[in-house]
């Protein structure tokens, strides 16, 4: 049997757990802003059982959700895993029956189902809370629903049977102004498949429309943006097919052959108008916002020029270079009045790099706007390379607050010389504070220490440092993405 410990990548602050947890009123460095009632969620990977393959994706390890509690500046922690069908057969079996990432051809064959891939999803992804109800989400299955006071694992979740696709994204985009959801599955239809499809869902949850479609290529499309009339969909250069699934490989390989697609339909329309547009070979895993200009649609959002994943290899055997797979903040625009496909792109912010979990003041999605929030290595701050296990290149050390129209860095916060940041989300002051004034609030890893801080800064002053740090006793799992919700989304109490 694989174990853990034959793991290179699972050693130190990134050996496993496997353990849920319960900390009550945690403790706090500083004070927790009382306006902050409500809950920062997170989902990411924590296997039960170690991968069947050592160059295997860390997107197939099971989903684990964790909860930051705040109440009257006291905060709670609770962390469950996400209990999918993949797990519980793998905790009745005592070992790892599926194989590689998003591949049921190398499962074992007692749970082998290539005809229902959705059915092997870890749910690992994102969390996400709409009409009042908490999920756990990955594009490869359908969406798990969470209890959000317990966090224990109600199921998957089909909109009443209206959600046809066996897919879901993991990142719905949640109009601000009508609070639809827009949301889409790809490979809708099965393993390899070039079907997308897309639906509308209410601010109570209920499916209004779908829209059917055909991709230029089956690839991997993790995010999208949306405007009031658009939305915008990159495809880009994660290839699959059947035969190389039934060879026994990893889902995604990079080909550096195809091109750049932007998918461009209207929101109110039934896809027949979609455009295609070309752009060169670039990387997109998620996006920052959309917008329309007149006959423009704009998207803008950190991209790559390569592979972002190491762990994906490359259709031609090409090395991974590490510097394609850094991202900067570029703006791409679609002119829908021209019948040129190509796309005009210019880089936003050319220095610092920075990672492309990048979040914003969700009240101005899709409308004009002014910042992202995202975090970055900041080479002008030290750094304790010894007492963090020699993590400099990996660490993301400071959260920045970019001015996408005057690209600048506007501030900055540096967590510490043995901290590094996972995904900011941001939480505005109150409903009517203006864009980008509120928190930003992220977990960090303390190396020096081995345990995990939920790290609350101001915008109105991030170089000042922390207001609050929650701490808890022990190092949490890894993160891939949280959200921030009140006491208005989520019944909690």
């Amino acid at each position: 049997m694989v174990s853990f410990s034959a793991n290179p990548t699972a050693q130190g602050f990134f050996a496993q757990q496997r353990f849920e947890a319960d900390v009550f009123d945690c403790e706090v460095v500083g004070k927790i802003p009382t306006e902050l009632n409500g809950c920062f969620v997170r989902l990411g990977g924590m296997p039960e059982f170690p991968l069947t393959h050592p160059d295997d994706s860390p997107f197939n390890e099971d989903g684990y959700m964790s909860m930051f509690r705040f109440r009257n500046g006291v905060a709670d922690f609770k962390g469950r895993w996400v209990k999918t069908e993949r797990f519980k057969r793998n905790l009745a079996a005592g070992r790892q029956l599926y194989g590689y990432y998003r591949n049921p051809f190398t499962d074992d064959p007692s749970v082998q189902d290539p005809a229902r891939p959705n059915r092997r999803t870890v749910a690992n992804t994102t969390p996400h809370a709409h009409a009042g109800k908490l999920f756990a989400l990955k594009e490869d299955g359908l969406p798990h629903q969470m209890n959000p006071k317990t966090l224990e694992t109600i199921g998957p979740y089909n909109f009443g049977g209206k959600w046809k696709a066996q897919t879901f994204t993991a990142h719905p985009k949640v109009d601000p102004i009508t609070g639809d959801m827009i949301a889409f599955g790809y490979e809708a239809t099965g393993l390899a498949t070039d079907d997308l499809w897309f639906y509308i869902v209410d601010k109570k949850g209920v499916v209004k429309r779908e829209i059917k479609l055909k991709v230029p290529y089956v690839s991997m499309i993790h995010d999208i943006a949306i405007t009031p009339k658009h939305i915008i969909i990159p495809v880009f250069g994660y290839v699959t097919n059947m035969e190389r699934l039934k060879a026994g490989k990893i889902h995604w390989a990079w080909d550096y052959s195809v091109p750049n697609y932007y998918g461009v339909i209207r929101r109110d329309g039934d896809g027949k108008d979609i455009r295609w547009f070309k752009g060169p070979q670039r990387g997109i895993v998620h996006t920052l916002n959309g917008r329309d200009e007149g006959d423009k649609v704009i998207l803008e959002a950190p991209v790559f020029d390569g592979n972002p994943f190491p762990f994906f290899p490359f259709v031609d055997g090409s090395k991974f270079d590490p510097q394609k797979a850094r991202a900067y903040f570029r703006r791409i625009t679609f002119d829908m009045a021209s019948k040129d496909d190509s796309v005009k792109e210019e880089i936003l912010i050319k220095d610092p790099a920075v990672v492309d979990l990048v979040r914003m003041d969700e009240r101005f999605m899709g409308q004009p706007y002014r910042y992202g929030f995202t975090g970055f290595a900041d080479p002008t701050k030290p750094f304790d390379e010894a007492r963090a296990g020699n993590m400099r290149g990996r660490v993301t050390n400071s959260y920045g607050k970019f001015d996408v129209v005057s690209g600048k860095l506007e501030s900055s916060y540096f967590a510490g010389p043995t901290h590094s940041l996972q995904e900011v989300t941001f939480v505005p002051r109150s409903k009517t504070a203006p864009e980008g004034d509120g928190y930003l609030v992220g977990v960090a890893n303390n190396y020096a220490d081995m345990r995990s801080e939920l790290i609350i800064a101001d915008t109105a002053n991030l170089a000042a440092g922390d207001v609050a740090r929650v701490i808890l006793p022990f190092r949490s799992n890894v993160q891939v993405h949280g959200r921030w919700y009140g006491d208005d989304e989520l019944e909690l109490a």
